[in-house]
């Protein structure tokens, strides 16, 4: 019989891991602080909860996918957390993008509640998700980790296993995220150079990518930034400087010096700054152009 499964956080991401989750035959329960992003489920057969402890009373595998660490660690170990109401074994796969130690820190409280913490951040836009196709890292305790790869399955393309320590997919998605801002950073700064010195920006691009740089990710952002059009929006600038300035804050505390992280981190802070919410954050890129005077 199929792991009864709570849900909790329906952003754009969250709806469609739990749209895929209920499609590959999980019980499926769900909760959202805003109700109304619930119905679409409800209308697909999902149950909606409308408190996080009614949610997962019953669930096998509760998911979170929530906006930051606060949100994160107020709905799990908060004064009204769901882990209160988990019954004992049961485990929660942490997706959102967080501090290492917040999950290891929420792994502590599972131990000592008799349930499991398994960190399991994705890698994938929306889109991304609603294929089923998101990359998922996932660490924390072996058991917990083989009983959730089913429901992992559901949600991506691949799970990548990085061990028992609560916090190490955490740091595998902090430093993947900050891959794709000197990636977006870089191709910014060719194709803004490229321009300046007379050439068609889009057609750098298209010669760029068709060769050296044939792969989905210098595609998909570069286009974005040869067309200077950031729709649809992946992520939002603001999300990713928090997790930018969770890169920092996990390299200040490692003595790791990362220039090209503090550099990424305040072109989005400039973007934020500048009252952009609606566009991707690859729009980050603009700063470059103005740099240069376009």
């Amino acid at each position: 019989m199929a792991d009864k499964i709570a849900f909790l956080g329906l952003g754009s991401m969250g709806a469609a891991m739990a749209t895929n989750l209920l499609k590959a035959g999980f019980p499926l329960t769900v909760y959202n602080r805003t109700a109304a992003k619930a119905e679409p489920l409800r209308q697909q057969g999902a149950t909606v909860a409308t408190t996080p402890a009614e949610a997962v009373r019953d669930a096998d595998i509760v998911f979170t996918m929530l906006t930051d660490d606060k949100a994160l660690e107020e709905i799990t170990t908060g004064p009204d957390g769901f882990i209160h109401a988990l019954k004992p074994g049961a485990i929660h796969a942490s997706c959102s993008t967080v501090a290492p130690d917040t999950n290891r820190r929420l792994a502590e409280a599972h131990r000592a509640h008799g349930s499991f913490l398994v960190a399991s951040p994705v890698f994938g836009k929306p889109d991304v998700a609603a294929a089923g196709k998101l990359w998922v890292g996932s660490s924390g305790p072996a058991e917990a980790r083989e009983r959730l790869k089913a429901a992992q399955a559901a949600i991506g393309q691949g799970t990548h296993n990085f061990g028992d320590d609560p916090g190490a997919a955490s740091v595998a998605k902090l430093c993947g995220n900050f891959l794709l801002g000197t990636v977006i950073e870089g191709m910014a700064e060719a194709l803004t150079l490229a321009e300046k010195c007379g050439l068609d920006r889009v057609g750098f691009y298209e010669m760029l990518t068709s060769t050296l740089f044939n792969n989905p990710i210098y595609k998909s952002y570069g286009k974005l930034i040869a067309e200077q059009h950031y729709q649809p929006v992946g992520a939002p600038p603001a999300i990713i400087r928090k997790d930018m300035n969770l890169v920092v804050q996990e390299a200040y505390k490692n003595d790791m010096p990362m220039p090209f992280a503090n550099l990424i981190r305040d072109r989005l802070t400039a973007t934020v700054a500048l009252g952009e919410p609606d566009v991707d954050w690859a729009s980050f890129a603009k700063r470059v152009s103005e740099d240069a005077g376009l």
